[in-house]
């Protein structure tokens, strides 16, 4: 993908990491992670306007501690290290770090020494009654800066850091103790943009219309003449995806969904009205709903039921794609964090998705991949949904599992326990709907559970089955709290679901965060 203007963040580590590159992407300015240890002619080959160092779990006088080539410091273009970054921005040109006397984790209020440049109208001095520039930031270290290196000034220090932040104006060096890219720095976003504007000079061009208009020109150049195929889940990774590859190429490409009977309710119907109907798309849908719980009968461990389902997707998939002549590409929603894991500063990992696993596919059609996302993190894809005018109950829908209900319903896979679920789950979703919830949630959802309960239902008993709703909040899914719902949305869903779902007396509610738990039950 071309652009004009372009932030590298090299990778040493961070949990942070990918945020930094978001930030700056939401400054609408294009950046790319890259492993630490890059050979210094990719990093020349990326051509990048600035260089950011991220954090880490090291200590650069460690024997391991990573370091990029030191000839980046050579390439004479602006360069911001974060937390170990600056250290070891410190160490390299001569300073000395040391640990520090005590750890400093958490809020901390910064004192501005000098606002030029980097920290140019960051602070305020009604925070506190210092007659200094002052802000909030976040702090996460064990190590400090206590000589600095030829140079260089101190810009900025905390009570515990005299150092925590420094600059050589004349190399356009800079760097900062804390995190700028975290929400709990208050000025974070600021300050990455002072040094992508000011100190960089890029301009804000990363923006999903010149996305849209740059990939659709690559697309047409890679396929050519020849047909594209693009497995679609209902997902918006893969409807985005087939989305824009019609944009480019039109009636060249073939969408195919795979029903595995373990679908929400209405759900394949629903993505196929919304592609064919809107966007006049050629999809084929696969019913095959029969042959995965036929395989499914009787299966009640998770890790089985994945592998059945993932093999059994393969197969029909393969099947379809078959009968298609003149295919060259297999388009897939493949994401940067997918991207980033695959070549990321632990190590390298499989780079065709696991729940897709259509390798063996490109192997046997000799298909070829087309990535248009590749580039693209999942807020981003939303954005481009919009931009593509998809509607927004396929944009912002909650992330649905691969296997679909099957590691929702606990214990044996039947059409009569998948069909109690469906209907409990659609509830769960209609009321969180209703109370104007579904944005504010990461993901919500009904398990069904394999056992069952003694009720009371009119003047009878019962022994019915039991259904449990989960919802969770989270930013990206990594870690999660179960969702504070208000009790009479919960009143509703209960009482709606024992009353409308025949076959089950009792709702409870999952109040496990991730961790100790995960936010699916299996």
């Amino acid at each position: 993908m071309v652009n004009n203007y372009k932030i590298l963040v090299l990778d040493f580590g961070s949990q942070y990491t990918q945020l930094i590159a978001r930030r700056v992407r939401e400054s609408k300015v294009y950046s790319e992670i890259f492993p630490f240890n890059s050979p210094i002619e990719k990093i020349k080959a990326f051509a990048p306007e600035g260089i950011i160092l991220s954090g880490g779990p090291f200590s650069v006088y460690d024997k391991e501690a990573p370091a990029p080539d030191m000839e980046v410091f050579k390439l004479k273009i602006p360069i911001l290290g974060i937390c170990y970054g600056m250290q070891l921005m410190a160490h390299y040109m001569g300073g000395r770090v040391t640990k520090a006397a005590k750890r400093e984790y958490g809020k901390a209020e910064l004192i501005i020494d000098d606002d030029s440049d980097l920290l140019k109208g960051i602070g305020s001095s009604l925070i506190t009654h210092h007659s200094s520039l002052i802000t909030v930031v976040w702090m996460s270290h064990g190590d400090r800066i206590e000589k600095l290196p030829k140079g260089f000034s101190a810009i900025a220090h905390t009570d515990n850091s005299p150092i925590a932040a420094m600059a050589n104006k004349e190399k356009r060096f800079y760097a900062l103790q804390f995190h700028p890219e975290v929400v709990h720095t208050d000025e974070g976003n600021k300050i990455l943009q002072n040094f992508v504007y000011n100190i960089c000079r890029c301009r804000p061009t990363w923006t999903m219309k010149s996305f849209i208009e740059t990939a659709k020109k690559e697309i047409k150049e890679k396929v050519g003449q020849m047909r594209v195929i693009c497995g679609i889940s209902g997902g918006v990774d893969s409807a985005v995806t087939a989305v824009l590859v019609h944009e480019a190429i039109g009636d060249a490409l073939t969408c195919i969904f795979v029903d595995n009977g373990l679908l929400r309710t209405g759900e394949a119907k629903k993505v196929e009205d919304t592609l064919r109907k809107n966007f006049h798309m050629d999809i084929r849908v696969v019913d095959a709903s029969e042959i995965f719980l036929k395989r499914l009968r009787g299966v009640k461990d998770p890790e089985r039921k994945r592998k059945i389902i993932g093999n059994e997707f393969i197969r029909v998939f393969e099947a379809e794609a078959m009968k298609i002549k003149n295919v060259g590409f297999l388009a897939q929603g493949t994401l940067y964090p997918d991207v980033i894991e695959s070549t990321s500063f632990k190590g390298p990992s499989a780079v065709i998705k696991s729940h897709h696993n259509v390798g063996g596919l490109l192997k046997k059609m000799k298909l070829k991949l087309v990535e248009p996302l590749r580039e693209l993190f999942k807020d981003e894809v939303r954005l481009l949904g919009k931009e593509l005018n998809m509607p927004d109950e396929i944009i912002y829908r909650h992330p649905f599992p691969g296997p679909g209900l099957a590691i929702r319903c606990i214990g044996d896979v039947t059409r009569e326990r998948i069909e109690v679920l469906r209907k409990a789950d659609a509830i769960v979703l209609e009321e969180i709907k209703k109370a104007g919830l579904y944005s504010e949630l990461w993901q919500s959802f009904a398990v069904l559970l394999p056992t069952k309960s003694v009720g009371v239902m009119g003047d009878e008993r019962t022994y019915e089955n039991v259904i449990a709703v989960r919802a969770v909040t989270s930013l990206d899914g990594m870690t999660a709290d179960w969702a504070k719902i208000p009790y009479e949305v919960m009143e509703k869903i209960s009482n709606r679901t024992i009353n409308e779902v025949k076959g089950v007396n009792r709702v409870v509610y999952d109040i496990t965060s991730k961790p100790p738990g995960t936010i699916e039950w299996e």
